[in-house]
């Protein structure tokens, strides 16, 4: 049943987050928290993820774990473990991943196993362990990854990540129609700039003229976590019920321009 009172309350649901330690992922974390909402945190860094969870509002019961995605064999076991303990859980999303800035000729066979390690090959391991009996919320899920405008579009340097991201895109649109019988909901965000760590590191806010171009690239101007957590936000409550296989782009204009 939907609430009513308030279809965007998270109140009784536990989300898992990946990618909890900064940035975007840490942003939706706090932000589903003040919705009511028990988070369960996963990110590498320790003490970072503490520092989320310390900033999570409405109860004491949140939970963190870290874990090294790029350790191939040594994180589903301690993880499954981690679900199983925290069960049912109601949500999901993905924020997780690096943006690697690589000229194609170049790019190496083990820099696209990392980038697809993080960004995709993650998910889906976590995607198949949640969805489980005895792990879902009988009631239902909602799966949410946060892919980029680089799905959409294309930018120099940038296509192994942009092929991470758009895989994401294409993942959903298919589990939507596998696992609608389920009630288990599949979509995904596609930022355009964010101002977050990760961001900050970029090639271009090294140079003005560069963060100029980007600048005016964003009618509404750059993006803030916010902005990002709210959709993310809306994926997972009730108000989005209806809504599965798609890919929200909130990119202040970046698009259009």
């Amino acid at each position: 049943m939907i609430n009513s009172n308030n279809p965007f309350s998270l109140i009784g649901k536990t989300i898992l987050i990946t990618g909890a330690s900064s940035g975007i992922g840490q942003g939706i974390a706090i932000a589903c928290s003040r919705q009511g909402a028990k988070v369960l945190l996963l990110g590498r860094d320790l003490k970072r993820l503490n520092d989320t969870l310390a900033r999570c509002e409405n109860g004491k019961d949140h939970a963190g774990l870290s874990l090294d995605f790029q350790d191939t064999d040594g994180w589903t076991d301690e993880f499954t473990s981690f679900a199983k303990e925290n069960a049912p859980i109601h949500g999901f999303v993905h924020a997780a991943g690096i943006s690697p800035t690589v000229p194609f000729k170049i790019i190496k066979a083990e820099q696209i196993q990392e980038t697809f390690q993080l960004n995709v090959f993650s998910a889906i391991e976590i995607l198949q362990i949640i969805s489980k009996v005895g792990i879902k919320s009988p009631e239902g899920m909602s799966m949410v990854m946060i892919s980029s405008v680089m799905s959409e579009v294309g930018q120099k340097g940038k296509s192994l990540y942009a092929m991470t991201k758009a895989a994401l895109v294409a993942l959903v649109k298919s589990l939507a129609l596998e696992y609608a019988d389920k009630n288990i909901r599949f979509n995904a965000i596609s930022p355009s700039v964010v101002n977050t760590p990760l961001s900050g590191k970029s090639e271009y806010r090294k140079d003005p003229a560069a963060m100029k171009q980007v600048e005016d690239m964003h009618p509404l101007g750059l993006g803030e976590v916010e902005d990002v957590a709210h959709a993310a936000i809306y994926l997972l409550a009730d108000a989005s019920r209806w809504v599965t296989g798609t890919n929200m782009v909130v990119d202040g204009g970046y698009l259009s321009s």
